[in-house]
């Protein structure tokens, strides 16, 4: 039965995976995209085939903070599809740009060149273009948001400005020509504000001026014609990051800029082809989890894992208690609290990527009073600790084949459809300095969770403290660890996927340490490869 069960989850997720891939293959049909590098700069170009006695208008768009030029691809195809070049870039110190970013996050003005310096030769080269008609549009989310209001700012001849989930830390407030603010409905309301002061001014339906309350979600406000068209709008169900897969951000931007170019196309409500991948990648990363489960059945097949775990625990000299309610919360919620506290008052700069040196201390001392927890409740014959014994070939193998699909499934697809995960020149040495500090904590977490002895739902719970963790970190130094806020949601739907890994991995081979290894992996990689990088 379990056999069946499981030949037909697989073939369910090789068919998402198929449909999935075949979507984004359409997507790209009939355009050209052209990969290069101006200056040390990794460009990609996407627009129609070029034709010779054809000028386009040119849209540069920029990513946010941690993001990549990867992330930005549905706004990309949107508008080449419907008749733009549209130009996306790394910035410095992301994605596969080899140039980091000066200082820290508390060196605002060094930071804010170097960003601005590189949109500024984004916009220079793609005026360049063969094939364009000189005319540029900034489009721009999160970080990019300010940066591209910025640029409209220096530069009036800018025809359009879309800001996704536009932040804009300027003290002058005034929009620049012809601004489209664009949010996920979602998002709170103190980041919607930026947006809404900046379309507020102009008169209403009354002809009095709008205020910031007043602004409403889809009407436009002032002209095209003198520059002075603003607008809000709210992608239903969006948050900072699904708000750049919804099918209204991407049909908003195209509007807002077929109408400031003066191109009927949209403006009149024609068809048109909207890159809304969001549920292609759902599918493609649901097949892609999905699949690992009957791999893993077939996995256990092979190990006999049964045999392996009766042999971990066929030491113990004594039966163990059950873990009482007050132990176990004091061996997961102090660790919680502990690791902010003395991280407030630890230096933590030493690391050439911003945050990713904090990260790499608040894994690892997680992790060291994690086991320091585990070795309280094992001198209290609560828990069990396996013998140490050389694992057999067959364990060494599955564990590596383990880490290997855990870390491949889900990080080729990931750099190819939505993010950078290749790691740019000296990433490498990062990931190996980020693994010391997440290796001790998964390997903690695994071995604290995983046992015998562990009560219900402890996997989840101690996923929970982390979190927690966290985010008392962020409040203790909210100026230094702001960013942190963002990536919360991302390390959740990663302990959600990787915690899917974890538990198959454990059913197949009776060992916490695969999946250990391969968790850490996968964080450690993730964080230092997409985490800006900078100069010490």
């Amino acid at each position: 039965m379990r056999n069946a069960a499981a030949a037909l989850v697989a073939l369910v997720a090789l068919a998402l995976v198929a449909w999935a891939l075949a979507q984004f293959s359409a997507a790209t049909r009939g355009i050209e995209v052209v990969h290069t590098t101006w200056g040390s700069m990794p460009v990609t170009v996407f627009g129609p085939p070029a034709r010779q006695d054809e000028k386009l208008p040119t849209v540069v768009i920029a990513h946010g903070f941690a993001g990549s030029q990867q992330l930005m691809q549905p706004f990309a195809v949107t508008l080449a599809r419907n008749g733009y070049r549209a130009v996306s870039f790394d910035f410095p110190g992301h994605g596969q740009n080899p140039v980091p970013l000066p200082g820290s996050l508390r060196e605002h003005d060094a930071l804010l060149a170097a960003l601005l310096g590189a949109l500024d030769s984004a916009v220079s080269g793609a005026r360049a273009l063969g094939g364009s008609d000189g005319r540029v549009a900034l489009l721009g989310h999160s970080m990019a948001s300010d940066l591209v209001v910025r640029e409209a700012q220096a530069h009036p001849d800018i025809v359009a400005t879309v800001g996704v989930s536009l932040v804009y830390g300027g003290a002058d407030m005034a929009a620049p020509r012809n601004l489209l603010a664009l949010y996920g409905a979602a998002e709170p309301a103190m980041v919607q504000s930026f947006g809404r002061t900046l379309v507020a001014g102009l008169p209403g339906a009354d002809g009095s001026p709008v205020t910031p309350a007043e602004v409403r979600d889809a009407v436009t406000y002032g002209r095209f014609e003198d520059g002075s068209a603003r607008r809000l709008a709210l992608a239903p169900g969006a948050e900072h990051i699904s708000v750049l897969y919804n099918a209204t951000s991407l049909r908003e931007s195209l509007r807002w800029l077929d109408a400031a170019f003066g191109r009927p196309a949209t403006a009149s409500g024609a068809p048109t082809f909207i890159d809304a991948r969001g549920p292609a990648i759902g599918a493609l990363l649901l097949g892609i989890v999905a699949l690992t489960w009957p791999l893993s059945v077939a996995l256990r097949r092979v190990l006999s894992p049964d045999a392996w775990r009766d042999a971990l625990n066929a030491y113990a000299p004594w039966q163990p208690r059950p873990i009482g309610r007050g132990a176990w919360l004091a061996v997961t919620l102090a660790p919680a609290l502990a690791t902010p506290l003395l991280l407030r008052v630890s230096p933590t700069s030493f690391l050439p990527i911003l945050l990713g040196d904090y990260l790499l201390l608040h894994f690892a001392l997680y992790g060291v009073l994690t086991l320091a927890g585990i070795g309280w409740l094992a001198q209290r014959q609560v828990l069990v600790l396996p013998a140490p014994r050389l694992p057999s070939l067959p364990m060494l193998l599955a564990s590596l084949a383990i880490v290997l699909w855990t870390t491949l499934a889900i990080g080729v697809p990931v750099d190819r459809y939505m993010f950078n995960l290749a790691p740019a020149a000296g990433r490498s040495v990062l990931i190996a300095a980020m693994l010391v500090g997440t290796l001790a904590w998964f390997s903690a977490d695994e071995w604290l969770t995983r046992n015998r002895q562990a009560p219900r739902f402890a996997y989840p719970f101690t996923k929970f403290c982390f979190l927690m963790s966290l985010g008392i970190a962020v409040g203790l130094d909210l100026s230094r660890l702001f960013f942190l806020i963002i990536i919360i949601p991302a390390i959740l739907i990663l302990f959600i996927v990787y915690g899917l890994f974890s538990r198959w991995s454990f059913r197949a081979t009776g060992s916490s340490w695969p999946a250990a290894v391969a968790n850490a992996i996968a964080f450690a990689w993730g964080i230092a490869v997409t985490f800006p990088a900078i100069s010490r």
